[in-house]
């Protein structure tokens, strides 16, 4: 795959041109802060590079889920304010629409070096549209914002996986480039897959086993290892006869299960499942726990209503243990409900297993989404791990072994 890089735009010249830059500003909010800058930060780099280098820069990005119109919860205002408060000196401003008037009249209005975030994409149903042609059409007006001498970098690797026209239709219809940020996480994810340095142990969490099974599908025989934990080790106890009271389980997956932990053995891969669970009388912050033995949940002081929500110290000593000799580590999804201090105990053990592999020399990729936030949730700096990924389900579906549109449309 070869991509034009951000350097070759800022060799051909970029002042006084427009650059749109496909960012990912997706971050957490609770109601107007945004309780996880690390997406912001890891955008910040590019954006400032085509400032300093004279671009007129015009940002487009997304957040949540809104439905193909304007909603007040949606707006990127208070990712705006967070860029604008780590980034005084870009003088950043928010359109108060996508490609309308606001947009247009902000767009023409820009100086060199001067920064204008577009509101929300997906403001305008047209974005994620299976049309087409509605999609080509918005990517039109977006295009349009940007002159007669208009560039587009893709800066988003989180959205690269989506055929949205902010991603995938826009490419088409500028000269268009890879942002450092893609660039970088293309480079990461390679050296999970590539020609990886062994052992490789691969650490798995988050809720349901259906959203990782075409991960663990690639990695049979690639990883050395496999840890589970989080809410989609419950289906693989069950797998193995085990009754798991009240806690997550996806009973359709059982036997899907039970097929790759017999795959895995002739593979050469080791599934490493927790020995003790922390079980729960509901799911709460408060809510009275203990830890029990894996195998026997239902035998809590809750019985058959006890819920499963982070595994037990002696699985957080084990994997840790796992982890400690590997060279190459990938992490994606917490170990527990990490949100409430009760039930942070195993993913906290991950994170600082990590941390210490990665001092001594290992090469660490924690697979960004929740696991990003459970890190910096717990008082973790990003530099104490080899890489933390902004790409979420972009990065599951490239270790999948997925083509991923937003990159194919970057080729030319």
């Amino acid at each position: 795959m070869t991509l034009h890089t951000l350097s070759e735009l800022i060799d051909e010249g970029v002042r006084g041109r427009h650059v749109l830059i496909r960012s990912d500003l997706n971050v957490p909010l609770d109601g107007a802060l945004v309780t996880d800058d690390g997406r912001i930060k890891a955008s910040l780099p590019v954006i400032k590079t085509l400032a300093e280098a004279g671009a007129r820069v015009l940002v487009s990005a997304h957040l949540g889920r809104p439905k193909g119109t304007p909603e007040a919860k949606y707006s990127l205002a208070p990712a705006v304010a967070r860029l604008a408060e780590l980034a005084p000196e870009l003088n950043a401003t928010l359109a108060a629409d996508t490609t309308g008037p606001a947009a247009r009249a902000g767009a023409a209005a820009l100086a060199d070096g001067s920064v204008l975030v577009l509101e929300n994409v997906r403001f305008d149903a047209r974005e994620t549209s299976k049309d087409d042609a509605e999609r080509a059409a918005f990517a039109a007006e977006l295009a349009s914002l940007t002159g007669d001498n208009g560039a587009y970098v893709d800066d988003a690797f989180g959205a690269v996986h989506r055929k949205h026209a902010s991603v995938y239709d826009i490419a088409k219809l500028l000269p268009s480039y890879q942002g450092d940020l893609v660039r970088t996480e293309l480079e990461v994810l390679t050296r999970l897959t590539t020609d990886t340095v062994r052992p490789y142990v691969v650490v798995l969490g988050g809720s349901k086993v259906s959203d990782k099974l075409a991960v663990i599908d690639n990695l049979l025989g690639k990883a050395d290892t496999i840890l589970v934990g989080g809410g989609m080790l419950f289906t693989f106890l069950a797998a193995q006869g085990h009754q798991v009271g009240a806690s997550l389980l996806e009973k359709d997956q059982i036997p899907v299960v039970q097929e790759y932990l017999k795959r895995a053995a002739a593979a050469g891969t080791t599934f490493v499942l927790p020995t003790d669970i922390v079980v729960a009388s509901g799911f709460a912050a408060d809510a009275d726990h203990e830890t029990v033995a894996a195998e026997a949940i239902e035998a809590s002081s809750f019985g058959a209503t006890g819920l499963g929500l982070d595994i037990g110290p002696e699985s957080g000593a084990a994997f840790a243990a796992a982890i400690a000799p590997a060279k190459t580590v990938f992490w994606n999804g917490p170990m527990g409900v990490f949100e409430f201090p009760a039930f942070a105990g195993g993913t906290r053990a991950i994170a600082e297993a990590l941390a210490k592999n990665t001092a001594n020399g290992g090469f660490t990729v924690v697979g960004g989404g929740d696991s990003a936030a459970a890190v910096r949730t717990l008082g973790f700096d990003d530099s104490a791990f080899g890489h933390i990924s902004t790409g979420g389900g972009a990065s599951l579906e490239f270790l999948e072994g997925k083509e991923l549109p937003g990159l194919g449309a970057l080729e030319r």
